[in-house]
């Protein structure tokens, strides 16, 4: 019984440093104040940064292929560098979520940038964050115009 006993508890604590060390894995994205709190964050940890695109911060690099873009939850924001084809859906103003790392000047260097999906959609962080920030009713005044058009 006491070998049970101590191969149950070996297993259980096992799961637990396990569960511990994916922690930061495990989440689907950071938003911009979740990076700014974390900082500074290793440059080969790969993650995601989610939240609105800021309005006029679209700026196009060389040759065009090179974007950089500002997500903010309206708190923070986090520059983002990201080389290749935007999302058909991607625009200011609306949700995203880019994956890659941290730059060392502090920007993120995107490898895959994604767009919401409908209008309708909005990661749970970031409409917090908007709610706290009185940004929300706009959005709702804005797509309810949108849906009368």
């Amino acid at each position: 019984m006491y070998i049970v006993m101590a191969a149950l508890l070996a297993v259980g604590a096992a799961a637990a440093l396990a569960l511990t060390a994916f922690e930061d894995s495990v989440v689907f994205f950071f938003s911009p104040t979740e990076i700014a709190e974390k900082s500074p964050i290793d440059p080969d940890q790969r993650l995601r940064v989610g939240g609105l695109v800021e309005e006029g911060s679209l700026k196009k690099l060389g040759g065009g292929e090179t974007v950089t873009f500002i997500v903010t939850d309206m708190a923070n924001a986090v520059t983002i560098s990201y080389t290749g084809i935007l999302p058909d859906l991607f625009r200011e103003g609306q949700g995203v979520v880019a994956e890659g790392h941290m730059g060392s000047e502090g920007q993120f260097i995107a490898s895959e940038v994604l767009a919401k999906h409908d209008e309708n959609y909005m990661p749970p962080e970031v409409a917090d964050s908007l709610k706290k920030s009185g940004y929300w009713e706009e959005i709702e005044a804005r797509n309810a115009e949108q849906m009368r058009n």
